[in-house]
């Protein structure tokens, strides 16, 4: 009696085992890049009620993040500057400027302008600004260099594989308090010495368990 199928169709259960496990694996593999904060957040750059250029503010002209952003030694936010911090040199500087209408709009109304968050921590994370600037950690190691984005993005996923990264071996991120906010900082020769005497001194203990950021 002839055979009704061909004779490779005795491999077909093994193809179907490879096929399966294949899609499995690129289902998997889909979620895991696309659905990741990696593809999903970084190059996130919202439209701002003001084009406020941090390359011009920061870069060329050189000013300090804490002029703006007062908190950030002292308290878990760093805050956004109100209209006032803005007008402090504004009253004076490029008072026709088109692009400040919305700034001198905000002062005469006295209503703040609104700020749309570029680095928006999920609300059952903890981050605390002020912790991590006393240990060392500069700004730019969490929001780039920002004195070269004429508008800003954000560039770290900030997910929690990378703060865990950070938090499992912090040496590479730390910096003498006076570099804190200088932008395209290049580690010295001796980077793990200086972060080693700076873990010492300041007791540098970074959380691994999950209570240190879900609180």
């Amino acid at each position: 009696m002839a055979q009704i199928f061909p004779k490779w169709t005795n491999r077909l259960p093994l193809f179907i085992l490879i096929g399966a496990a294949g899609g499995i694996i690129g289902v998997v593999f889909f979620f895991w890049y696309f659905g990741s904060p990696q593809y999903t957040d970084v190059g996130y750059q919202p439209e701002q009620p003001v084009p406020y250029s941090h390359k011009l503010h920061v870069g060329d002209l050189g000013l300090d993040c804490r002029y703006c952003h007062v908190n950030v030694e002292r308290a878990a936010v760093a805050s956004v500057p109100p209209t006032q911090t803005c007008m402090n040199c504004h009253s004076s500087v490029a008072t026709e400027s088109r692009k400040l209408l919305p700034v001198r709009a905000s002062m005469a109304e006295n209503k703040p302008l609104e700020w749309t968050k570029v680095h928006d921590l999920p609300d059952f994370v903890y981050f605390d600004h002020s912790a991590h600037i006393t240990a060392g950690v500069g700004c730019e190691s969490c929001h780039g260099n920002v004195a070269a984005m004429e508008k800003v993005h954000q560039e770290k996923p900030l997910s929690m594989s990378w703060c865990l990264d950070c938090h499992n071996n912090p040496a590479p991120s730390l910096r003498p308090a006076s570099e804190i906010t200088t932008m395209n900082y290049q580690p010295p020769a001796n980077q793990l010495e200086i972060a080693m005497q700076l873990i010492q001194q300041k007791n540098i203990k970074p959380p691994i368990d999950c209570s240190g950021c879900h609180r």
